[in-house]
């Protein structure tokens, strides 16, 4: 287009403003849509052209407008922060240089990471599906994800993730009079718990994953003992990985769909710039896992899931681990529908065990050791082709807990009660509280059972319990000396708050 005919363009929208009003013209004299106009979205960005703080305006958007999708397309909009703090969870403290992203109901992150500032405080712009008018859609659900030098990965443990209340975000509008939408709440602060003193120190490793979706890559510090450190790949496929101890040998990713080669590290000193080369990319070529399910003593009708969790970040003191994404069986986020047979496509080499009834479903893994399909499996997966887990897995149904933590982690202010629906078949009762970190701090292996209540009711009466801090317990009916139904995996958990 000749400079004459920018001109005259210019010239022309300054008479015709409801065509042209807040018109903005690219490179090429173009006109860039506004609010609320169709656009056209970029790919995303490679590794190589991502960046940890790459906030330039969308590309065919006007300036400070976001590409977005909708149901029938992609709108421009105001773009979305997340603000937040990230504080240690037991004294309140800010975190500096803490890594926040953002995930989506799937585990994909829905922008690039987030670095904390010395008061602890970080500022996430992600992307979110919005309705006709460009504001946000009613069900986008977003949980955080969150690591930092010395301290435990959000979620992780006993911790599940929460969703980011998104109901009532609020506008600002910058130095240059941009308008952007702003959630920030209670949900948006993250608190962090310190690691135990022996898995403290250690180098930080910063890189980046290879491939043309490497996000939500899970990237893991192999050799130390189980569990070790790892942390996810921003949408750009950036990570940053930290407590790296020396006896870590090298640096996997997992994720479904993407083979990547590990990389040796020595690890003596901080490397940056590290990356995770693609081998295989595509989950039709890449190995899948199969095997079966087999739900018995459980409500008619029910349905369970199943995950994998890399051998190398199974914590066998709480029976869990981070599951990457897409490895699961129905593939996430829907609901669980597994009740017989399973298979889980593009899944990467490594060894990982198999979880089945882990998610709040009613059921879990049948705790009776005397019989088959009961005992943790574990698969080893070649490079391609597949792999079976051998024993079919018995499921039943769980004992209901009341109380705390009955649906999600619950705040308690003194010496808890805790209280779960009794078996009815039961001789007695093994009680344990777990904290965050996997310690036992209190167990009671004869709570007798109950008569004339439908309830089990124990007054905690552990080591005090620290202020702060994430505990979770779990109980397990016994009959004939043999276990016969527990309560479930991400149930019973509750944090001290004096």
């Amino acid at each position: 287009m000749a400079a004459t005919e920018i001109l005259l363009g210019l010239v022309a929208c300054s008479f015709v403003l409801v065509a042209c009003k807040d018109k903005e013209l690219d490179a090429s004299g173009e006109d860039r849509p506004v609010a609320g106009e169709a656009c056209e979205p970029l790919a995303p960005p490679t590794a190589d052209e991502a960046t940890d703080d790459d906030d330039d305006d969308e590309p065919g958007c006007a300036d400070n407008l976001a590409c977005e999708p909708t149901d029938d397309g992609y709108i421009c909009a105001a773009p979305i922060e997340i603000h937040g703090m990230v504080i240690d969870g037991l004294t309140l403290a800010p975190i500096e240089g803490a890594v926040v992203a953002a995930l989506d109901e799937t585990g994909a992150p829905v922008g690039n990471s987030a670095r904390s500032d010395v008061m602890g405080r970080y500022v996430l712009r992600v992307s979110a599906r919005r309705d006709p008018q460009g504001l946000l859609a009613s069900d986008v659900r977003w949980t955080l994800f969150s690591v930092a030098a010395d301290y435990t990965a959000f979620p992780g443990g006993v911790r599940s993730p929460l969703p980011v209340d998104a109901t009532a975000p609020t506008t600002m509008t910058d130095d240059d009079e941009h308008e952007h939408t702003v959630i920030e709440n209670a949900t948006t602060t993250v608190a962090l718990l310190p690691l135990g003193d022996d898995r403290r120190g250690g180098v930080t490793v910063t890189g980046r994953v290879g491939g043309e979706v490497p996000g939500g890559t899970l990237v893991v510090a192999e050799g130390a003992p189980a569990p070790a450190p790892y942390t996810i790949a921003d949408s750009g496929g950036a990570f940053v990985l930290f407590n790296v101890p020396s006896a870590a040998t090298s640096i996997r990713g997992y994720r479904q769909g993407l083979e990547l080669a590990p990389t040796t590290i020595t690890a003596s000193g901080d490397i940056v710039d590290l990356e995770l080369a693609v081998v295989t990319e595509g989950i039709d070529l890449l190995a899948a896992v199969d095997g079966s399910v087999n739900i018995v003593n459980a409500p008619g009708g029910s349905t369970t899931s199943v995950v994998l969790v890399p051998s190398s970040l199974f914590d066998s003191a709480l029976e869990r681990g981070p599951v990457p994404l897409g490895l699961r069986a129905p593939s996430p986020p829907g609901a669980p529908t597994i009740s017989g047979a399973f298979g889980i496509a593009g899944v990467p080499s490594g060894d990982y065990h198999v979880l089945v009834a882990f998610e709040n479903d009613g059921l879990v893994r049948d705790p009776d050791t005397s019989i088959g399909g009961t005992e943790l499996q574990q698969v080893s997966v070649p490079t391609s082709g597949g792999a079976t887990v051998d024993a079919s897995f018995k499921v039943t149904e769980a004992l209901a807990v009341v109380g705390p933590g009955a649906e999600t982690p619950e705040i308690v202010t003194a010496v808890p009660m805790l209280r779960w629906v009794d078996d009815s078949s039961e001789d007695l009762y093994e009680l344990r509280v777990i904290d965050a970190l996997g310690n036992v701090t209190w167990e009671v292996l004869d709570v007798p059972r109950v008569t004339g209540s439908g309830d089990v009711e124990v007054l905690y009466e552990g080591p005090a319990l620290q202020p702060g801090m994430y505990y979770q317990f779990r109980a397990t009916s016994i009959k004939d000396e043999v276990p016969i139904s527990r309560t479930e995996d991400l149930r019973g958990v509750f944090v001290f708050q004096p």
